[in-house]
């Protein structure tokens, strides 16, 4: 609290201005943080390259950010390469040899049909946000809902249930697929993005609810500030 001559103890004001700084730069880490960790995965690509034409070869150092451009490049290419009828033609025929691998094929064919469930539009999966009741009764967790047509588990449980992915935070990469009864979950009105914001920042930034409107369509989202 203010003094009597109504100034604030001095530490306190070093506090105040810790925190305003705190509060400047740990979004900026944070954010350099990912991009050097996603920029590095990217590089991983100049393995693709001959030794001789590889940057620290060429120049003699490694240099950041050339493996980005040339996996950009790589999956532009790809992608032209898989629209054009032809080429789309040869991949199809390539992704049915390696299904046939053994060991392989079941890794390659699951992979494949999670990217084209999450990265399309064409599945319903990690599309709608729910909460559940994890990992105990009374206890709420965010979750994704994963898929609904589990007919095994469903006749052998008598219940229609649907799968669940609960994340772990700050890593939401990580975490448990759970079978819940569709009538234990609870349908939440934030976007995926939203969820993905609240996860993490370990439930610091929680998207602010529009409560739905009488003809059911969610209120407008008021700009930020």
């Amino acid at each position: 609290m203010p003094d009597e001559a109504g100034r604030r103890h001095p530490l306190k004001t070093f506090r105040n201005y810790l925190i305003g700084g705190l509060l400047v730069w740990i979004p900026i880490m944070v954010t350099v943080w990912v991009l050097r960790f996603v920029a590095r995965i990217l590089d991983q690509s100049l393995v693709l390259l001959p030794h001789a034409w590889r940057p620290e070869t060429l120049v003699g150092t490694y240099v950041p950010g050339v493996g980005v451009i040339l996996s950009l490049l790589l999956l532009f290419l790809t992608g032209l390469l898989v629209k054009n009828l032809f080429g789309g033609r040869i991949v199809g025929s390539l992704e049915s040899l390696v299904r046939r691998i053994p060991v392989i094929g079941p890794v390659y064919g699951g992979a494949k049909s999670f990217s084209e469930t999450v990265l399309t539009d064409t599945g319903r999966s990690f599309k709608q946000v729910v909460m559940v009741e994890f990992p105990r009764k009374g206890v709420y967790s965010i979750g994704f809902i994963t898929a609904h047509d589990l007919e095994e588990a469903q006749a052998k449980t008598a219940q229609k249930v649907t799968g669940v992915f609960v994340p772990t935070t700050p890593n939401p990469t990580t975490g448990f697929l759970v079978l819940f009864p569709d009538d234990e979950i609870v349908i939440l009105d934030m976007t995926v993005d939203e969820a993905f914001k609240m996860l993490f920042t370990l439930g610091v930034v929680v998207p602010t609810w529009r409560a739905p409107t009488p003809d059911g369509r969610l209120a407008p989202q008021q700009a930020e500030p």
